[in-house]
């Protein structure tokens, strides 16, 4: 693929142009949620196009969505259907990017749908990386379809981000450029704890630098604290920094949250956020900053800034807070805790810890290291041997 400045360059035109598309591959609940949104922004200069297989699911999908949006009033985006495709062929999803040549791809797509993992994982092992390998089943796919194409896209992946751009990334592949949610749920409720701390209502004043992996989003979303790990975080209000005890902050976060598919409007929310970034940051030429996992193929998830440096649109870590090392090195312990012990040269590695409680808890042997070419064997292994057995259960 084209460099993401490369791409970026098409964008902006496109931008400039009004003339954007979007295309959102998988209509499941951050699909819908994440098109809910989008015709919500009320921007005639945004078309729309709905990827996925079961066509009479997306034309009911998208009807509720467009009816909805008109009554409220903020229905100008175009709804195109892209039915009949098959996320297992590649040929089927390079055609669809082909014939719209999108400026932004949303991968939604679920190898195993209408389930919250960690509704599975978090309560038995208290971690997540286990389904790394079915969060990047379709992602590689989606992938090679937009190399196969030479799409000038910028991609936004939304499951596992964390470790399945580095796996892309790593394997010398294709990878997303940005990945929506985790680190991201989590930093609206430090803002809205040290708004709460500092007796003020303005909680939009409130600004944040943070890194973390995966874990620290569930683990401090669960339960308000970090087992043991110091994390960089520095709280700003209104251009001031503030000293608040971290711990206190950490605990605050713990608020009562849904556990079905309602959780999913923060993923769709994460990737509107990111269009809308990159839209603005070509309309205004201010930059935007951004909380994204797994950005540039490395572990965990940091701050982002777009905008424009040398006079060209960009995207890189922010580093002016916290350096590189520093913010990688809490991602990395944070992702080791999720059971992720590292991923290199195309190998995504397990904990021996992980492996030891799925041995204990499921009663099933994991293989510490999958190799790329060994996702999809591995990805079946874990369906047919845990989801399924699991959720029979429920």
């Amino acid at each position: 693929m084209k460099t993401l400045q490369e791409r970026f360059k098409i964008v902006e035109e496109h931008v400039n142009e009004n003339n954007i598309k979007v295309m959102i591959i998988g209509l499941g609940s951050v699909g819908a949620y994440l098109l809910d949104y989008l015709i919500s922004k009320n921007d005639p200069t945004i078309n729309i196009v709905v990827v996925g297989r079961d066509e009479d699911k997306m034309k009911t999908k998208v009807n509720i969505i467009r009816v909805s949006g008109l009554i409220r009033g903020v229905n100008k985006s175009r709804i195109d259907i892209e039915a009949g495709v098959d996320l297992n062929e590649i040929h089927a999803i390079q055609r669809v990017i082909e014939k719209h040549q999108p400026d932004f791809i949303v991968n939604s797509s679920r190898a195993y749908p209408g389930l919250k993992y960690g509704s599975i994982s978090w309560v038995n092992l208290r971690a997540y990386g286990i389904w790394s390998p079915l969060a990047i089943r379709f992602t590689k796919n989606v992938m090679e379809a937009c190399d196969r194409a030479d799409a000038d896209a910028v991609v936004i992946n939304t499951s596992y981000s964390d470790a399945v751009i580095p796996w892309l990334k790593s394997a010398g592949k294709a990878y997303p450029d940005f990945g929506s949610g985790n680190v991201n749920h989590l930093v609206p409720r430090i803002k809205f704890a040290v708004a709460e701390m500092l007796g003020v209502t303005d909680f939009w004043n409130v600004d944040v630098m943070f890194a973390a992996g995966h874990f620290h989003d569930v683990c401090i979303s669960k339960e308000g604290q970090t087992e043991g790990v110091k994390l960089p975080l520095k709280i700003y209000y209104r251009g001031q920094i503030q000293i608040l005890s971290h711990d206190e902050i950490y605990a605050a976060c713990k608020i009562a949250m849904p556990t079905d598919q309602t959780r999913n409007m923060m993923n769709a929310s994460s990737n509107v956020q990111i269009i809308t970034a990159i839209i603005e940051a070509i309309r205004t030429k201010e930059n935007q900053k951004v909380f994204t996992p797994g950005f540039g193929g490395n572990i965990g998830g940091y701050p982002v800034q777009v905008g424009y440096r040398e006079e060209r649109l960009d995207a890189w870590i922010d580093e002016s807070v916290f350096c590189f090392e520093e913010m990688n090195k809490a991602c990395r312990a944070s992702m080791a805790l999720d059971g992720i012990e590292d991923v290199v040269d195309g190998k995504l590695i397990y904990t021996d810890v992980l492996l030891e409680k799925v041995k204990k808890v499921f009663g099933v042997k994991l293989y510490k290291i999958v190799a790329f070419e060994d996702i999809e064997k591995t990805a079946k292994f874990i369906i047919d041997e845990i989801v399924l057995p699991q959720t029979a259960k429920k």
